[in-house]
């Protein structure tokens, strides 16, 4: 029978340092041809739309999808697990705080192969929810000592900063000032919504490493034309959803003024197809969209875990 889990359950056995693995682990699958990603599908109307994430990883048995819609009362998020062999729905799983720790994982993976290894002062603008996942994330794989956060909300920035203070055991400064979470920072992650760009290429400085994480769409823009034309190496995690839905790139390569031989997959990174990084001079940029197998391992893994528990309700479907 198909289990159906809570987000209280996902809570209780899923870890950052487990969601890092796993994305890890599924783009290195992607690149060398073992799992299999279909771009994001968006079914819009006026009040609200729907969005499907789907694919395969064949190493653990699993096909299916993860479905979020956008609303006036916010968004939801499911991810459906298929057994692979047999074809019959294994899981239904609900995925906010998941996808959260999810988005921040693919972000804190691509600083694994491309910022420096002594990077310590991390840059963020952006103090919503998805960025709770993004500083923790970067805290699994580089030994940061502080974050320099930037965000419009007042009263959230100083709630973000505390908290993270308190849980991560690093400093956690709120900056007023796009200069001041730029300069001198090893690490810049947006995670905002923001249509047009958060700081000047002026600002950085050779070895830094970009994590842009909101321009999921043509509307929005974090990052300016000349801090990308700087990259030594810009990543992003797939290119035909990035062809999609970039809006930081896509600009550039429609005026000819990069080109798409100029850009890597994270996985071809992993993999040891192409380089990250080959010095501590290069600035390098990862632009993230989201895969759905980035979700199915994870949710795999979950279900694993609550099984070995006896976690889950079952569902009369499934068998």
């Amino acid at each position: 029978m198909a289990l159906f889990l809570t987000e209280e359950e996902v809570k209780q056995v899923i870890t950052m340092q487990l969601t890092v693995d796993a994305v890890e682990e599924v783009m290195k699958e992607y690149a060398t041809g073992s799992a299999y990603n279909i771009p994001r599908e968006r079914t819009r109307i006026p009040k609200g739309a729907l969005h499907i994430l789907q694919g395969a990883v064949e190493s653990h048995g699993v096909f299916g999808y993860k479905a979020y819609t956008s609303a006036k009362e916010g968004n939801r998020f499911l991810v459906y697990l298929y057994n692979s062999a047999r074809g019959n729905l294994e899981a239904i799983v609900e995925a906010n705080y998941m996808g959260m720790l999810r988005t921040g994982a693919a972000n804190g993976v691509a600083a694994k192969w491309m910022s420096r290894n002594d990077s310590g002062v991390v840059g963020m603008f952006g103090a919503g929810w998805q960025a709770n996942g993004q500083l923790e994330a970067l805290c699994c794989v580089r030994k940061i000592k502080k974050a320099k956060v930037i965000d419009p909300i007042g009263d959230r920035l100083d709630a973000f900063c505390k908290r993270n203070e308190e849980k991560l055991g690093i400093e956690v400064i709120p900056c007023r000032k796009p200069e001041d979470v730029v300069k001198g920072s090893d690490i810049i992650t947006t995670i905002t919504t923001s249509d047009t760009p958060l700081f000047s290429h002026e600002f950085i400085h050779p070895g830094m490493h970009i994590n842009a994480a909101g321009s999921n769409a043509l509307i929005r823009t974090e990052i300016d034309e000349k801090t990308i034309r700087r990259a030594d190496r810009v990543a992003v995690d797939a290119k035909d959803v990035a062809a999609r839905e970039c809006g930081d790139l896509l600009p550039l390569l429609e005026k000819g003024r990069i080109h798409w031989n100029q850009i890597v997959e994270l996985g071809e990174i992993i993999a040891e197809k192409s380089w990250g990084r080959q010095n501590n001079e290069q600035i390098t940029i990862f632009e993230s969209h989201g895969m759905g197998i980035q979700d199915l391992i994870i949710g795999a893994k979950i279900l694993r875990l609550c099984r070995e528990k006896g976690m889950g309700t079952e569902l009369p479907i499934g068998a």
